[in-house]
């Protein structure tokens, strides 16, 4: 059985930079998922999110990504993608990511890993919350990761009805 991963990155106290997390923690007391389908904050892990990526069959990873857009903009971004150019080495999370990237194609297995990127407004501000493009874009967001974990035959059954809100205050 293929070994599923979401791992939510980023800051929780720098606003929009915490949606990875945030989003994590809505899936999780939001959604059932069977087969089971391991859900991670990975925070500020860093290069310690290789051994998801070497153990793993598929790694979504849900972070903001420094492209010139709109905020709110949702970008999903295959592994070749990154590993194919600069575009997205903006940040020292997409840095680190696209590092983790290059390190794994020295070995012989590998997940397949997507990430789910969303333009923030203020990654700047030191509070918990976030800005009013992620708020609206937010369901977005949790769909397109929702219909991606269906892709991998995954069932995803509602089983509360926890907001935003309530994870953000959870945080706070």
């Amino acid at each position: 059985m293929a070994k599923n991963i979401v791992i939510g990155v980023g800051n929780l106290l720098l606003s929009d930079d915490g949606i990875g997390v945030i989003s994590t923690s809505y899936l999780r007391k939001n959604f059932a998922f069977e087969p089971e389908l391991e859900l991670l904050d990975g925070g500020t892990l860093g290069f310690n999110l290789i051994e998801y990526f070497l153990n793993y069959d598929n790694v979504f990873i849900i972070d903001t990504i420094s492209i010139d857009d709109e905020a709110g903009s949702l970008y999903k971004i295959p592994s070749q993608e990154l590993l194919g150019g600069t575009k997205y080495k903006n940040t020292a999370h997409e840095v680190e990511v696209v590092q983790m990237l290059e390190a794994c194609e020295l070995y012989d297995k590998k997940a397949n890993i997507t990430i789910f990127g969303i333009v923030p407004k203020d990654i700047n501000s030191m509070k918990i919350g976030l800005s009013k493009s992620l708020i609206e874009n937010f369901d977005m967001l949790i769909e397109t990761i929702i219909k991606n974990i269906q892709e991998l035959n995954i069932k995803v059954t509602k089983k509360a009805n926890f907001t935003l809100q309530d994870i953000i205050k959870e945080f706070g």
